[in-house]
């Protein structure tokens, strides 16, 4: 099980002092305590998945945010724990097997516009699990839809208003 696994890693880390690991799968397992506590009862491998990948998410959002305010030093430490983070994530689908899952979703909802992402989006996350990352899939999803969107169906201002 997943739990057991950052358990041992933990202690291992621990007794071989690596500081950047202990810190990371600390704050792993306090996200995983809390969404325990709010879900009132143990957590599934998919549900820690979902904590892991919040963190892995965070970590993305701060190594964007250090470098634009170049802190170099904070971007190699969020490098380290993304790593560590993603070593607990199943292998991540080859970019054209999505977007294959992702036309094949918009046929099987019969999406035709952006509007109708929702439904693609639930289709598509079903099918990767965890294999894909949120945002890349969003665009895709997004893309593939635009095609099928008419230029007219646009709501543009009227002249003469």
């Amino acid at each position: 099980m997943l739990k057991e696994r950052i358990d041992n890693e933990l202690k291992e880390a621990m007794k071989g002092k690596d500081a950047v690991k202990v810190s990371t799968l600390r704050l792993l397992k306090a996200a995983m305590c809390n969404d325990e506590i709010a879900k009132k009862e143990d957590l599934t491998d998919d549900d820690i998945m979902a904590a892991i990948k919040r963190q892995i998410s965070q970590r993305k959002d701060s190594i964007e945010g250090f470098e634009k305010g170049g802190r170099q030093d904070l971007v190699e430490k969020e490098k380290k724990e993304l790593e560590i983070l993603k070593a607990y994530m199943p292998e991540e689908i080859d970019p054209g097997e999505l977007l294959a899952i992702v036309k094949e979703a918009v046929a099987e909802t019969g999406a035709v516009s952006p509007r109708e992402m929702g439904k693609v989006m639930k289709v598509v996350m079903g099918k990767v699990k965890n294999r894909a990352d949120g945002k890349t899939i969003s665009a895709l999803v997004n893309k593939e839809l635009a095609k099928n969107t008419p230029p007219q169906e646009e709501d543009s201002p009227k002249e003469g208003s």
